[in-house]
């Protein structure tokens, strides 16, 4: 099962993932985005988020 992955040094924290995807995205303590749980079953278009991030610092992972 593939899982999303923010790569927190390229993350400029524009929430657009989260705006998309609210149930599987959030801010961290430092503004910057990360995945809610590793248990979430994301409904969103895991290709539309990816594709939408402006700095590309979303991925899948597995």
């Amino acid at each position: 099962m593939s899982k999303f992955h923010v790569n927190k040094e390229v993350c400029i924290g524009c929430g657009t993932c989260i705006s998309t995807c609210p149930e599987c995205f959030e801010f961290d303590e430092e503004g910057k985005s990360q995945v809610k749980t590793e248990e979430t079953e994301c409904n969103c278009d895991a290709h539309e988020i990816i594709d939408d991030c402006p700095v590309r610092a979303i991925s899948l992972e597995g």
